[in-house]
Order: C-alpha cells, then structure tokens, then sequence
C-alpha cells in the first residue's frame, strides 16, 4: 500500500472511529436539550437548554421528582418535559377526575410543576416507561440559572402510596 493510501485508510479509520463514539455518547450518556413549554415553570422556563442523560433511563435508575424528557402520549413526534410523580405499584390521586389512579407495571406518572398550563398524566393518564427518553440534570441556559435541577420550592408534588 502507498504512503497516500495509507494515509487516507488512518483518517477514514480514524473519522468513524471519532464519528462513532460521538454518536455513541450522545445516544446513550449525554446530550443537550431544549425545554419549548411553560407547562415546568418556574423550575424550567420555555427557552431553557438542559444537559439530558438518556443512561438514567435506560438503566432504570430515575427516582420520583427527576424532570424527564418523554414522547407525547398523543403525538409521538413530540418532545415533553414533565417531572417523574409515581412509578409503577404507586397510587396517586387525580385531582383532575377526583379520585386515586393506580400506576400499573411498566408505566410512570408524569405531571408539570405549572399545573394550570400542563397537559400530563391528569389528563391522559399513567405512561409506558418506554414513551421516556432521558432525564433532565443540569440547566446550561441561561447562565443567570445554570445549575442542577431539584425538586420546585413548593411542594407541588402529589403524594403517593
């Protein structure tokens, strides 16, 4: 092989090789994202960038409280951002309907911390854990807010048992 084509092999190699891990570390550990709803304020305002960790989910590792990202139950080209309330076995109460929901196996119950602007679980009920995408951790923008995200100030969570 020639100097030239060997050249050109070490920087195609090299290229996926680069390509690849990019891809692999934005698909399964972290990436940014763009919340485009008030349905979160005041925790998350319409506008903000948040770092996304698609490795909580996959890993089942999310707690209730995390923030996630998640496809519309109602239209699977959507993105939304709602905080994780229950987990399946919790039973949570519908204020919405009034009376108590049970999360079954395999499903989550997301809310938004804005209640009055959110359309979530309330509304469409427990989700398929595999409808989530990743959860939210750290607010990169805008800087004045950059930090980890946590529980909102007031208890607006509902409880479950």
């Amino acid at each position: 092989m020639t100097w030239a084509a060997s050249s050109l092999w070490k920087t195609v190699a090299y290229a996926t090789s680069g390509l690849s891990s990019c891809y692999c570390g934005l698909r399964f550990v972290c990436s940014l994202g763009k919340c485009e709803d008030v349905s979160m304020e005041p925790t998350i305002q319409d506008g903000d960038f948040v770092l996304i960790c698609p490795f909580y989910v996959n890993f089942v590792l999310l707690q209730k409280g995390d923030i996630v990202f998640c496809k519309s139950p109602k239209n699977p080209r959507t993105i939304i951002c709602k905080r994780l309330v229950a987990m399946e076995g919790d039973t949570v109460f519908n204020n919405d309907k009034g009376y108590e929901e049970y999360v079954g196996k395999g499903h989550v119950w997301l809310e938004g911390d804005n209640k009055e602007a959110s359309i979530d679980s309330r509304l469409f009920g427990a989700l398929p854990y595999g409808l989530l995408i990743s959860k939210v951790t750290i607010r990169l923008w805008p800087l004045n807010r950059f930090g980890f995200l946590n529980f909102p100030s007031t208890k607006q969570r509902r409880s479950t048992s």
